[in-house]
């Protein structure tokens, strides 16, 4: 059974940094590109960040230059390092994989930025 688990969420002041991970635990035969999710209170969910097993990546406009998205294929893990964190960077934020050409979400982990 495939599944995704992120940490590293937490309660950080305005102009913090937080660093996010995606784990990806069962059998694979395929994997696709990875992303982050985003979902604040009474929001859609939006993409932020995603990546290609390639290592292209794309960011939402409200947070280039200050998140990067990576990944380790060896290890199948995402990581989504935030800086310069702001209070509107709050939101439960979602992994989400193209695994054995299927999409797979984590559970989520909630970021509070607030001073």
């Amino acid at each position: 059974q495939v599944q995704l688990v992120e940490s590293g969420g937490g309660l950080v002041q305005p102009g913090g940094s937080l660093r996010l991970s995606c784990t990806v635990s069962g059998t694979l035969f395929s994997i696709g590109a990875m992303a982050w999710y985003r979902q604040a209170p009474g929001k859609q969910r939006e993409l932020v960040a995603a990546i290609t097993g390639g290592g292209s990546t794309n960011y939402v406009d409200s947070v280039k230059g200050r998140f990067t998205i990576s990944r380790d294929n060896a290890k199948i893990t995402a990581h989504l390092q935030m800086n310069s964190l702001k209070p509107e960077d709050t939101a439960v934020y979602y992994c989400n994989a193209d695994l054995n050409r299927m999409f797979y979400w984590g559970q989520g982990t909630q970021v509070t930025v607030s001073s």
